[in-house]
């Protein structure tokens, strides 16, 4: 039998793994070491504060990476109910909103923070705060671990998040760590966060919100489509379904264009005639104000001005053809993206350690027996919902306790 367990990182993937390693391996034995002053801390910023925890709706299309499937062994090994059966048996109630999405009763994401602490306590997990790992290595089977103190361990879960959020612990030091062993890390980039776009439009509008479908194009083709309310900014777009559509604006650089349909209550034929039977009813208004009433006005005048109409001309001057061009383009305004905002501004990172490196039944490295990962560091990244932590917790728990089971082998 090996001895103890050493998780380097404290956040959502960590505690899990640290609670259910210590489960099967008793006190003293699971040790875990974070570099911030406290453990959980991008844990409390989750969901504004509130810690969108899992999402009923849990399926593998809401996950990203090289391999899409790799998830789905530890997703199935915890899958959402059971992370809400944990949660309720450390005496935190849950409440489903919209969209699968779950939060603790309390809207406070430092109940599911407690929680952890407090399972972890229980099982008598050790935590050391303040210390970075800069340096892993193995000798004779035995992984040693410097950083302001050495340490060493039978078996190592790499739970170090990705590099989103830096200010909130996350500084990719993860990856280093698994390169060491050979393993490789993907292509980096920030997700769940702002879209940049050629900005003449949004700089007009910088401030308005309005609840439309957005829409990924990527060479003439819409790869994905989300609802909801949309926030113009002077550098381009915001609010939940761009963040959305941000890992593919990231993915794809220049080469994507978010389009807003304005009125997706309305086909482009119901439109059409919508503004027909306005340019009759409303023959005296100028453009600049045609479509108030309708559309935010700031709103109605860019898009108007934007397709190309002189908003000092009136209304009784427009033809069928401009109604239909005026409809069309209400249905599809585009905003070319430049780029996204950058990691301090993200949720989560999308890429990251190569997962063709690891078993997905247990996550243990193929080129380093005894060696896991879990969460952000590896080269998974979920839709905004509750669906990255839910993967955090289902792979740490999946590692933690492939750990266990790695050190009680005789």
């Amino acid at each position: 039998m090996r001895d103890n367990l050493v998780i380097i990182g404290g956040g959502a993937a960590g505690l899990f793994s640290a609670v259910a390693a210590a489960s099967r391996l008793g006190a003293g034995r699971v040790w875990v070491l974070e570099r911030l002053d406290r453990v959980g801390k991008k844990l409390l910023a989750t969901g504004n504060g509130r810690c969108n925890l899992t999402n009923l709706e849990c399926t593998p299309e809401r996950y990203h990476g090289k391999d899409p499937a790799f998830p789905l062994a530890a997703l199935r090994a915890l899958p959402p109910k059971e992370v809400l059966r944990f949660f309720e048996a450390q005496g935190v109630l849950t409440r489903i909103e919209g969209d699968g999405k779950v939060y603790p009763y309390s809207n406070q994401a430092g109940s599911v923070v407690d929680a952890l602490r407090f399972a972890c306590e229980a099982r008598g997990v050790r935590t050391i705060c303040g210390e970075e790992i800069q340096r892993l290595s193995v000798n004779n089977s035995r992984f040693l671990l410097e950083g302001n103190s050495r340490y060493e361990a039978g078996a190592v879960i790499v739970t170090a998040g990705g590099r989103a959020s830096p200010h909130l612990g996350s500084n990719g030091s993860g990856y280093r760590l698994l390169e060491a062993f050979g393993h490789k890390t993907t292509f980096l980039f920030p997700a769940i966060v702002q879209v940049k776009t050629e900005n003449t439009l949004t700089k007009q509008l910088a401030g308005v919100k309005w609840e439309c479908a957005a829409a990924a194009v990527v060479d003439g083709a819409v790869l994905r489509m989300e609802m909801g309310e949309v926030l113009f900014t002077s550098y381009g777009l915001s609010g939940p379904p761009v963040l959305q559509l941000s890992r593919t604006a990231g993915e794809f650089g220049d080469r994507c264009k978010i389009c807003l349909d304005l009125l997706p209550a309305f086909s482009e034929r119901e439109l059409r005639l919508l503004l027909e039977h306005r340019k009759e009813t409303l023959s005296s208004r100028l453009l600049m104000e045609f479509l108030s009433g309708f559309l935010p006005k700031r709103l109605g005048q860019v898009a108007l001005k934007s397709a190309g109409y002189d908003l000092k001309r009136s209304a009784a001057s427009l033809s069928q053809d401009d109604c239909q061009k005026m409809a069309q383009h209400l249905k599809c305004v585009a905003f070319p993206v430049t780029g996204v905002m950058d990691f301090k501004n993200a949720q989560v990172t999308a890429g990251g350690v190569s997962t063709r490196g690891f078993n997905p039944e247990t996550l243990m490295s193929r080129r380093q027996p005894g060696l896991f990962a879990a969460g952000e560091v590896l080269d998974v990244d979920g839709d905004c919902g509750g669906f990255n932590l839910q993967w955090a917790f289902s792979s740490g728990y999946r590692a933690g306790l492939s750990a266990a089971e790695w050190l009680l082998e005789p």
